[in-house]
């Protein structure tokens, strides 16, 4: 029994390179590859991703295609990113609208599987913030935010599961052991994510296998018009 390579699509953003937010994304990567597993980071401000829709048109757009590529062949797709003024950054927002809405309904076939767009796949949300998660809780934003960003698209999509973890008071001259925490917190999600999407790559290959290895039922042999002498 073969089993294709778990891949994970890395979608960060963060303007400042060498942020926070980085150091989440380089641990994130070395610890999915640490379990055996591909990862694929697309840094969104590296990569000078336009997040400007201009038009919705029949098919995606050409700007987009390697995006698309990736969201196509990964079973777990990350994003990382901070909350501003209680919302993911335009970027974020532009790169649902350009990639995973431009020219797509949800139920769009996903070419490598058989299935639509995403379904199936696991999405996780690794976000930072100044404040803390006490008062981002307080004023309703994480909530908002989950229900609003993950929930949604996880649920029009049809994706397996979704999953946020939270990184607040996140500041300048962060303490080191508050971040080492921290970066501890995040290794421990993507190994429990990496070992749900292996167990779930196992039992869909069983299933796969035993529906084939099926040997159809055979016809019962027919019954002579006469008896033998």
């Amino acid at each position: 029994m073969t089993i294709e390579p778990i891949r994970h699509l890395v979608v960060l953003c963060h303007p400042r390179s060498g942020s926070f937010n980085h150091q989440i994304a380089a641990t994130y990567s070395e610890t999915v590859q640490a379990c055996g597993q591909v990862v694929c980071v697309r840094d969104l401000y590296a990569l000078r991703f336009d997040p400007i829709l201009e038009y919705i048109g029949e098919g995606p757009q050409l700007a987009t295609l390697d995006d698309l590529r990736e969201i196509r062949r990964c079973d777990v797709l990350t994003f990382i990113y901070p909350i501003w003024f209680g919302l993911p950054p335009a970027m974020i927002k532009g790169y649902v609208d350009r990639v995973l809405g431009g020219g797509f309904k949800p139920d769009s076939e996903h070419p490598r599987v058989g299935k639509p767009l995403l379904a199936g796949v696991r999405m996780l949300g690794i976000t930072t913030s100044a404040s803390t998660e006490a008062w981002l809780a307080e004023h309703g934003q994480l909530i908002a935010l989950r229900e609003g960003f993950d929930r949604y698209l996880g649920t029009i999509f049809n994706m397996a599961d979704t999953r946020h973890l939270h990184i607040d008071a996140i500041v300048e001259g962060l303490d080191k052991h508050y971040a080492e925490e921290q970066l501890e917190r995040v290794r421990e999600t993507a190994r429990q994510i990496c070992a749900d999407a292996l167990h779930a790559a196992h039992r869909d290959e069983m299933s796969r296998v035993l529906s084939h290895g099926r040997a159809a039922p055979q016809a019962p042999p027919p019954v002579p018009e006469h008896p033998p002498a």
